[in-house]
């Protein structure tokens, strides 16, 4: 599961019970800084709003958030391509979708035969 689903994940999950008592954990209170920088991260995702990527970065960078610098670092290292994939109109989608399909006849066939029978597969297939 990807950084990105985990944190989708997270910031729509209820608030998690402490174990000792019935109130939320500080760490999970919607006023925390944990929270709102997920549900931050959240709208940028779900809004496609790349433009604003860069100030989530600088804002978690400034908290002690050790996971979520972690999740920063791994963003920065292709920073270009993820805004464009949260900014621009352009989706692969259809592409995965077929690699996918590709992929799924493939391991039907794991150990039944060569790459002739996978070919036709794919070709009868479409």
């Amino acid at each position: 599961m990807s950084h990105g689903a985990v944190l989708l994940e997270a910031a729509s999950a209820p608030t998690c019970m402490n174990n000792s008592s019935s109130r939320p954990s500080a760490l999970n209170t919607p006023t925390s800084t944990p929270h709102r920088h997920v549900r931050s991260f959240a709208t940028v995702l779900t809004e496609r709003q790349g433009e604003r990527l860069p100030q989530w970065l600088d804002a978690v960078r400034q908290d002690d958030l050790p996971s979520l610098h972690t999740l920063a670092a791994g963003i920065d290292r292709d920073r270009d391509a993820v805004i464009a994939g949260l900014t621009l109109p352009w989706s692969s989608g259809v592409v995965e979708g077929h690699v996918n399909r590709i992929k799924m006849i493939k391991r039907q066939m794991y150990g039944g035969a060569g790459f002739s029978l996978l070919r036709k597969r794919v070709l009868l297939a479409s």
